[in-house]
């Protein structure tokens, strides 16, 4: 699992492992433990104490190191803002699509001696998505089922104008984390599903003094409990073999350099 903003602790009484990956280290030191039998590992993309802008954060790194520990299957919770006012802070979305507005981060594996283009037509894992769907109804959180969400540069928040733009392209969500992680796992073989947390509707969407970092903060940490406690039970529901695309995304495809 990956931690986004405010969700930077998993396991209490886990391992702290330092990982070395050919791309750095990653942005804090994986805790591993168990979970409903099964061995999770847990990373704060941020660092536990958020000292990594999304722009900043060692996305590579972080990837790699998860698949070096055996991580197959991702889960990504993350706040994001809402791009209509159908969805109210507290909101709980599993996106099926993405958009990319980022402009400096490293974006792939596979840069040099040999190409490599990994289908990324549904960014999301469908067996992943399924499951958190179904595991959020029975814990009594009906989730909004699909969505877009568009991924800004950052660390700052829209302009009323991006805002209105994003909204008329029909796009729903906004946040700053969800790429390139999403494309890293894909180029991994690994299986990635975001939890998206509305915190916020962005600027351009209702008036007022738009968008602010306390506030983000404040209706993450207002629901943390509860996403602490869906993340446990979705850990417990995800299937223990990958019956999905995810594990076959690189077949056909020469790599330059082995996987660990």
């Amino acid at each position: 699992m990956i931690g986004g903003s405010g969700f930077y602790s998993l396991l209490d009484n886990g391992a702290e492992i330092s990982v070395d990956t050919p791309f750095g280290p990653p942005s804090d030191p994986v805790v591993t433990g168990e979970v409903a039998g099964r061995r999770v590992a847990f990373l704060p993309r941020h660092g536990h104490d958020h000292r990594f802008p999304p722009h900043r954060i060692p996305y590579r790194a972080n990837l790699w190191a998860l698949r070096s520990l055996g991580v197959r299957q991702v889960l990504a919770p993350s706040a994001v803002g809402s791009l209509t006012m159908d969805y109210e802070p507290g909101t709980l979305v599993i996106p099926d699509q993405l958009v990319d507005r980022t402009r400096t981060r490293e974006q792939t594996y596979y840069d040099a001696d040999r190409a490599v283009h990994v289908p990324f037509a549904d960014p999301y894992c469908p067996v992943g998505r399924t499951t958190a769907v179904a595991t959020a109804r029975a814990a009594g959180w009906a989730p909004v089922e699909s969505g877009t969400l568009v991924v800004i540069e950052g660390p700052r928040f829209s302009t009323r104008a991006e805002s209105q733009w994003f909204a008329a392209q029909g796009w729903t969500l906004v946040g700053m984390t969800g790429y390139p992680e999403a494309v890293l796992a894909r180029e991994l073989a690994l299986c990635y599903t975001t939890l998206a947390l509305v915190t916020d509707t962005d600027a351009g969407v209702v008036e007022g003094e738009g968008v602010t970092q306390e506030e983000v903060f404040a209706e993450f940490g207002r629901n943390i409990g509860r996403l602490r406690d869906l993340v446990f039970a979705l850990i417990a529901a995800m299937p223990e073999q990958r019956d999905c695309p995810c594990p076959n995304a690189l077949d056909g495809i020469t790599l330059p350099f082995e996987l660990p």
